[in-house]
């Protein structure tokens, strides 16, 4: 039985036409699927409010909708994929985002709206798992740490085009702007449409000297599961308020709270690759906790300060870690799992689903509490950085037990 063909020739560490068409394809569906499935509902949720689609509270809730998809995307992806192949489960996702932006054109019924929001989060979720898995497997080794860095370019990259596009796009017209986030979907789901690898990642051959993970890394695993899990209460808040909050909680229009969803954008295109450069220098198992670290301390700033400067500091980090940890708990992973590429990806799809489900009851919990606390933004920031923080004690004490374990040799 012949092996399934690589992207590229065996032994070579350039990347021919097919990785980079396949990088580009990574890239598209990361972009539209979270990068603006998402992200590009941020900066709508004021005019939304204004033009009385919906209330301050059931655009939250709407908002949190796209989280309860991403967590069952995330649990649907794997299955999907082997019923139906990477590729065609990946066309068939990256079709159903775009026909999410047209259908919420439409605001015929809040039930109606919840659907496609939810059907653009399954699909981003789903995405989010099957991404990276489906295109790493096929490039060469040296090369893995760039194509996921690119892949993941995407969400910064949507996230700025949501800060840009938005604003102009809303001159025409609310639905307009939804017509104009559909049509650039379309165009990248179209051009991306035969990027996407051919193939399913070879299996693994079966042996009887199959590597396992010693308990220590089985408990490392466990805490990064549960760290991913508070990054997703802790990422919430901005996701959601941080245009809200400078548009309405701070009065200063909708303009500057799209300018520093702008900056939230910009840094977060940069965010994969400063992430990538502090875990090739420092490991991604510190580079991680100095990510938690620093995410706390941004969302306590946005709850203590309205201070522009302040504003922009928060917002420079939440952005460059908003993308960023995602590449440092995929390659915290391939650190505790190094020679199998079947449970690297079976512990990318169980992070992926911790920070999915965290990110679902955050959405709705936040939403409740934003509700019944008289619109209180600084309540919410805070509670988002409770849960950074409690993260990285958690990392710190994880590593200290680890090092008391270890015998000296």
């Amino acid at each position: 039985m012949s092996t399934a063909p690589s992207l590229t020739s065996s032994g070579s560490t350039s990347l021919d036409a097919r990785a980079l068409f396949a990088t580009f394809a990574g890239l598209s569906g990361s972009l539209v699927a979270i990068g603006l499935a998402r992200f590009a509902y941020t900066p709508l949720i004021p005019s939304l409010i204004q033009a009385h689609w919906f209330t301050s509270a059931q655009a939250v809730t709407l908002g949190a909708a796209n989280f309860a998809g991403y967590l069952i995307g995330a649990l649907i992806g794997r299955p999907l994929a082997s019923a139906l192949s990477n590729r065609t489960a990946l066309r068939m996702l990256m079709a159903v985002v775009t026909a999410a932006f047209f259908a919420c054109a439409y605001p015929l019924s809040i039930s109606w709206f919840f659907l496609w929001r939810l059907l653009s989060g399954i699909s981003g979720g789903a995405i989010m798992v099957l991404v990276a898995t489906s295109i790493l497997p096929h490039i060469p080794v040296p090369r893995r740490g760039f194509v996921s860095g690119m892949i993941f370019l995407g969400l910064g990259l949507g996230i700025a085009a949501s800060g840009t596009l938005i604003p102009e796009l809303l001159h025409f017209g609310l639905r307009t702007a939804w017509f104009g986030l559909g049509a650039v979907a379309l165009v990248l789901t179209a051009v991306s449409w035969f990027g996407w690898p051919s193939t399913n990642p070879p299996a693994p051959i079966a042996s009887a000297t199959r590597h396992l993970a010693p308990q220590s890394n089985t408990l490392a695993l466990r805490v990064l599961y549960a760290q991913y899990a508070a990054n997703a209460l802790g990422l919430v808040p901005a996701m959601i308020l941080l245009v809200d909050y400078v548009a309405r909680g701070l009065g200063k229009g909708a303009a500057i709270g799209a300018n520093y969803w702008v900056l939230y954008g910009l840094a977060a295109i940069a965010g994969p690759v400063i992430a990538g450069n502090i875990a090739d220098r420092i490991g991604y198992g510190k580079a991680y906790r100095v990510a938690l670290l620093l995410q706390a301390a941004a969302v306590a700033m946005l709850a203590a300060s309205g201070n522009p400067w302040v504003l922009a500091v928060s917002t420079v980090i939440l952005g460059i870690f908003t993308p960023g940890v995602v590449p440092l708990a995929l390659g915290r992973i391939h650190e505790l799992v190094p020679h199998d590429h079947t449970e690297q990806r079976a512990s990318w799809s169980r992070a992926t689903t911790a920070f999915a489900l965290f990110q679902a009851l955050a959405g709705y919990g936040y939403s409740y509490l934003f509700s019944h606390s008289h619109n209180d933004y600084a309540l919410i920031f805070a509670c988002g950085a409770v849960a950074l923080a409690l993260a990285f004690l958690a990392d710190l004490i994880a590593s200290r037990a680890a090092t008391t374990r270890t015998p000296a040799l």
